[in-house]
């Protein structure tokens, strides 16, 4: 009777064991992140390959897509829950009334003037050339400055909008004559076209920050999941800084990079998980481009108060010293 018994509890233990693990394992919220493929996702794809959102409770599945902009429209349409985007598609949304939330940001870099035709070199030599950039992302506000910078406007040049993926082919075949653009699309030019390609000195014009982007509603409605989301790309971060020659190699491997391309091109890129000053200027000065060029939806003229796009609630409770606005 007694070893029957003894049988009975453990069986019944066995049992609550069991239950609770498949509660536990079914207990992880699902979580769709649109991204833009390309190394200023680093974080995400880290968290994503070494089990940090798994860890930290989140069953997430990362969209690939070609731009910050077609991942943060994707959110606003219902088909993710995140988005990893820059501040001009931010500033977009808060125009046009949709109510976007910006939890942190996670990178930043510097755009780049890649030339592939002879008698530019230096950035006065762009008038009167045809110049690729990609519409509605920071490579069009880089634009902007740069030819405002060195006394330019559109009118002095042909602007053609393409894809950031297909500007090198564009070089290549001779239909522009240089582009504006982030890494890794300037180290790809310079690769494929060889001698034909020149970097201008073009620093300190425009540098575009990459941020992780939510709707209002969904943040109020889930302040856990987006504060296990944050945990996971610090996290990501601190693997990342402790291991570079690691990063750069998942990394690679992620976006389709050689190890040696990417490494050539990785202190351009700078991660870090904050809200700082850096947050909200990006957004005013982006802002302000979008009034002076007549880019703001529905004929704004004044600038939006960007004090109710930034929640810092969610990286508040995970890290407060990463808060310093």
């Amino acid at each position: 009777m007694k070893a029957f018994l003894t049988r009975r509890v453990f069986t019944s233990a066995l049992a609550v064991s069991l239950a609770l693990g498949a509660t536990a394992a079914t207990a992880a919220e699902k979580v769709r992140v649109a991204i833009n493929l390309s190394p200023i996702s680093a974080l995400p794809l880290i968290a994503q390959q070494r089990g940090l959102f798994e860890k930290n409770g989140l069953d997430v599945t990362l969209l690939n897509f070609s731009s910050g902009r077609q991942a943060l429209e994707t959110v606003l349409a219902g088909g993710a829950e995140i988005a990893t985007a820059a501040e001009s598609p931010v500033t977009a949304a808060t125009f046009a009334n949709q109510k976007v939330a910006l939890l942190a940001r996670m990178e930043y870099s510097e755009l780049k003037t890649l030339v592939a035709a002879p008698g530019i070199a230096r950035p006065a030599d762009l008038k009167g050339k045809r110049i690729g950039y990609a519409s509605g992302t920071g490579s069009e506000v880089y634009t902007h400055e740069l030819l405002k910078k060195i006394g330019l406007t559109r009118n002095n040049v042909t602007l053609v909008n393409l894809r950031p993926q297909d500007m090198v082919a564009a070089a290549a075949a001779g239909s522009i004559d240089a582009y504006n653009i982030l890494e890794p699309h300037v180290a790809n030019g310079r690769k494929a076209l060889g001698a034909k390609a020149t970097l201008l000195d073009v620093r300190d014009v425009y540098s575009e920050t990459f941020n992780v982007v939510v709707t209002q509603d969904w943040a109020k409605r889930n302040p856990k999941v987006s504060a296990a989301f944050l945990r996971s790309l610090l996290e990501a971060e601190r693997w990342l800084k402790a291991n570079p020659d690691a990063a750069i190699t998942l990394v690679g491997g992620a976006v389709n990079l050689k190890k040696d391309e990417l490494a050539e091109v990785w202190d351009d890129y700078i991660f870090e998980l904050v809200l700082d000053e850096r947050t909200p200027r990006a957004l005013k000065d982006h802002a302000q481009w979008r009034l002076d060029t007549g880019n703001a939806a529905g004929g704004a003229t004044a600038l939006p108060d960007f004090a109710t796009v930034i929640d810092a609630g969610p990286l508040k409770a995970v890290a407060p010293e990463r808060v310093k606005l």
